[in-house]
């Protein structure tokens, strides 16, 4: 099957890294193509994954726009559609990984009679999209996709409440190779050395710097914690979102925490970045579609602290694999981190349970012959 992957990012977040997975055992019959340049571009190459470029123009056009916003787009858009419908024809199937790859897939799969695919990695509700982009997505979906792909069933489940056809969708987690996730002792003690963490209770959080990611809930909570705890803060602002730094900043300052909250910023070095953590905190204020990072902290041994909301409650059991917390909670959360700091055995358990649970669940041979074996049925 010859597969023409769409993507609007240039950058890598979780729905880039999924795509790569997915796009590597069609690598010699697919391409990929990118409605922007940048480091995902480049991961892509070095996947040995067949990438072009579509358009350089920014596609004005967020989450949140208007209907008005939505119409200038589509003529900006027109010069993008013609490239796809022209390319798509020598290809069997569209794959659309993301909302803006779905208007450009769809228009296209209409066009050239090619089937559709949209992979779904959003909650579509009203806390993360414009009433507008809501039906835009739903409808597109409902009148031109084969198949929707969700990674969790609070997608599905938040797509079929917004109108989306449950007869076309199906649930596949995201995947992940174990062995990318093994590290060694002296790379994490050189690690510790550089960022002067040795001593110290480290709580890595990891993810793009957004109010909705709730990094401001955990430097509330270290305030509570004793001064051992440290936060490692791994992951910049991408969309706009330089004044929640600011105010990370600020709120730092104020409590007085600059030598216990260390902002490192983007890291190609995930792994070994977990591993120097004694805790990895997820603290999303709204309802997180799947966590990817909760699962690559559990693949590193890692016990996880999480937001109870979304698609986090199907990857963490309270108690057995992982610790669940009431979303904006800092004392809650703070409560947790002391736990862990005091109780290692009982820490170190349920770290070792994560690792077992996520290697079986997730791993990306799995996860791919789900796809494979959808793709096969519905095509």
């Amino acid at each position: 099957m010859r597969i023409f992957f769409l993507d609007q990012s240039g950058k890598p977040g979780g729905a880039e890294l999924c795509l790569i997975d997915i796009a590597k055992p069609y690598s010699h019959r697919a391409l990929v193509g990118l409605f922007a340049d940048g480091a995902f571009k480049d991961l892509l190459e070095q996947n040995h994954i067949p990438v072009e470029v579509l358009t350089t123009q920014t596609i004005q056009v967020r989450k949140e726009s208007s209907l008005v916003q939505g119409l200038k787009s589509l003529r900006q858009l027109a010069p993008l559609i013609t490239k796809v419908i022209k390319k798509v024809r020598e290809y069997d199937l569209i794959y659309a990984n993301t909302q803006k790859a779905l208007v450009v897939g769809a228009l296209a799969s209409f066009f050239s009679r090619r089937p559709l695919v949209y992979h779904l990695h959003d909650i579509l509700s009203i806390e993360h999209f414009s009433q507008t982009n809501l039906r835009i997505a739903i409808n597109l979906a409902n009148r031109c996709a084969s198949l929707v792909i969700a990674n969790s069933q609070a997608s599905k489940t938040a797509f079929i409440q917004a109108g989306g056809r449950s007869d076309i969708i199906e649930v596949v987690y995201n995947g992940f190779d174990p062995k990318i996730y093994r590290t060694n002792e002296s790379e994490i003690n050189k690690l510790q050395q550089e960022l002067g963490l040795q001593g110290k209770f480290v709580v890595g959080h990891f993810s793009r710097l957004a109010p909705w990611k709730g990094q401001h809930i955990l430097i509330d909570a270290i305030a509570k914690c004793p001064q051992e705890v440290t936060v490692i803060l791994v992951g910049d602002a991408l969309f706009g979102e330089q004044d929640y730094v600011k105010q990370l900043q600020q709120q730092v300052a104020d409590l007085e925490l600059e030598n216990r909250v260390k902002f490192l910023g983007f890291r190609s070095d995930i792994p070994q970045l977990m591993a120097t953590c004694d805790l990895v905190a997820h603290t999303s204020t709204s309802p997180e579609p799947f966590g990817r990072v909760i699962v690559e902290a559990m693949l590193c041994g890692k016990p996880v602290v999480a937001a109870k909301a979304g698609g986090v409650m199907e990857l963490v059991e309270h108690g057995l694999n992982g610790f669940l917390v009431t979303p904006g909670e800092p004392q809650e959360l703070a409560q947790v981190i002391i736990t862990c700091l005091q109780e290692t055995e009982i820490t170190a358990t349920i770290a070792n349970n994560a690792r077992t649970s996520a290697s079986r669940r997730f791993d990306v041979a799995t996860i791919n012959q789900q796809i494979a074996q959808l793709l096969s049925q519905r095509f």
